[in-house]
């Protein structure tokens, strides 16, 4: 498996004949500034955790362009089919279901978190509850994005149901657990191999490093890695 990450939550997962994109925040993402037509190339899914601008990011555009297969709760698929994404194209599911993706099979987990998109005026566009989400590949270890979340004790459930080995897990703080909620999270009810620490140094009101993330992982086991954004790693 190849793992890139493009800043904040974005991720791109090469995995057998699958090229997903998880959370495309791209154009507007100060972390990455490069768009997404390049990092959209042979794309065949894409994945969004909930409905956040930070992201749905560039969902729409990529979508449209490459005929990739979207995956996502019912509210998000119809938001993205009303703005021109084909229906034929999604894959919608919710808390608790897994969808057949076609080389891999994606489960809806809970996330403690909130999902709506703003529009003009200060209106809220409500899109679906948020989540996390398990991939499953044949010939790969299971993947947990984790999306936008605070720690929670069904996260033991989801480790014995799904047992993770990939954790991508959000450390930010103020909109997310911060690093050292995330490395208990990771410590107390998972069993990871790898994590790769997201959510965080994008904005100035987020945490600006993994420092407190690394530290609290220290004499676990479990590698930390800290791809650079745009860098690409081998799982």
């Amino acid at each position: 498996m190849k793992l890139t990450w493009y800043g904040h939550s974005a991720f791109r997962v090469e995995a057998g004949d699958a090229t997903i994109l998880i959370d495309p925040f791209l154009v507007g993402n100060p972390s990455w500034g490069g768009g997404w037509e390049g990092v959209a190339d042979g794309v065949t899914h894409v994945l969004l955790t909930h409905g956040h601008d930070d992201h749905v990011g560039s969902a729409a555009d990529i979508l449209k362009k490459s005929g990739a297969m979207l995956v996502a709760n019912f509210e998000i698929c119809m938001f993205l089919v009303g703005k021109g994404v084909s229906a034929d194209k999604i894959n919608p599911g919710n808390i608790g279901g897994t969808v057949d993706c076609g080389g891999f099979t994606t489960t809806f987990v809970q996330a403690l978190h909130s999902s709506s998109l703003s529009g003009e005026g200060g209106t809220n566009t409500y899109m679906g509850n948020p989540g996390g989400l398990i991939l499953h590949f044949p010939d790969d270890e299971t993947l947990y994005h984790m999306g936008d979340t605070d720690i929670f004790s069904d996260m033991a459930l989801i480790n014995e149901l799904h047992q993770p080995k990939i954790g991508l897990v959000p450390i930010g703080d103020r909109f997310t657990m911060g690093g050292a909620v995330a490395a208990l999270a990771c410590r107390r009810f998972f069993k990871f191999d790898t994590v790769v620490p997201c959510h965080f140094g994008t904005f100035p009101v987020i945490d600006q490093s993994a420092d407190k993330f690394v530290a609290g992982m220290e004499g676990t086991g479990t590698k930390v890695a800290l791809p650079k954004v745009g860098e690409t790693i081998s799982l």
